[in-house]
């Protein structure tokens, strides 16, 4: 597959809310389709957001506790549990490409999109691979707490370290993932309702680059973008203030919104 042959633009850290950082993936993704530059990015949730799974019941959420600690809610397009994106312990990622040009088979796909996340883990001295066999669930509707699987789910030392999620439009792949940097487990838990796990173990389940590697958070984020740039020969680019109007409509139209994030009714949908 030859990505560098296309013009792909890296848009480095960026800290957005949580319904812009939605808005910003489906954006792109027309950007994309419509002949304009692929994207890889890597990106801070701002303020600290909760991304409920596609299909993760609204009642699993503590609704309260996130409120009182300031934590935005929003609604992925993927599936699987949410995931607690803390501002400083996260580090996440997407990259999106039409889709008549990466793999239609899923797994061929995300062993290509997965490619730079795993060179970057190498990069940072994390010795990080796909799981490779599932573990129980220990909390169905927490990401990392979730059985794991060999498809997306990649571990260090046992434990797991990231979680990687692809979904289509009709001209467009996105996959995006969440990488532990380091570990608030606490504010983790304490967005879910009734998690069940305690922090002992939590730790057993999840680890971060932070413990695997001791290297600083500048320094993963920078080295991520790094491995993005060069698995497809990215430029240094940025949004056009189309699209940024776009997302910020999009977001308020739709990820901010009850109506997507509690009841996963698309108020944009004609």
């Amino acid at each position: 597959m030859a990505l560098a042959d296309r013009e792909w633009r890296l848009i480095r850290e960026e800290a957005r809310s949580g319904p812009m950082q939605m808005a910003l993936e489906e954006v792109a993704a027309q950007t994309a389709a419509d002949g304009g530059p692929r994207t890889v990015r890597a990106y801070t949730w701002s303020p600290s957001t909760l991304s409920m799974g596609y299909r993760q019941a609204a009642d699993s959420v503590d609704w309260t506790d996130a409120d009182e600690a300031g934590v935005d809610v929003t609604r992925r397009q993927t599936g699987g549990g949410g995931i607690y994106h803390d501002e400083h312990a996260d580090i996440s990622y997407t990259v999106v490409g039409p889709a008549d040009e990466l793999p239609g088979d899923l797994m061929e796909c995300y062993d290509l999109l997965c490619e730079p996340i795993l060179d970057a883990f190498h990069e940072m001295g994390v010795d990080a691979a796909f799981v490779d066999e599932e573990y129980p669930a220990l909390h169905e509707p927490a990401c990392y707490l979730r059985a794991l699987h060999p498809a997306h789910d990649m571990v260090a030392g046992g434990k797991k370290i990231a979680g990687n999620a692809q979904y289509r439009t009709r001209d467009a792949v996105i996959q995006h993932g969440s990488l532990s940097y380091d570990l608030a487990v606490d504010d983790h838990l304490g967005v879910f309702a009734d998690p069940g796990v305690d922090e002992a173990r939590f730790r057993e389940r999840v680890t971060s680059i932070r413990e695997q590697a001791g290297i600083g958070r500048d320094e993963a984020v920078e080295t991520l973008a790094d491995a993005l740039q060069s698995w497809c020969g990215a430029t240094v680019g940025e949004w056009t203030d189309d699209e940024l109007a776009a997302a910020r409509e999009l977001a308020a139209a739709k990820y901010a919104t009850d109506d997507w994030t509690r009841e996963r009714t698309d108020p944009t949908d004609a």
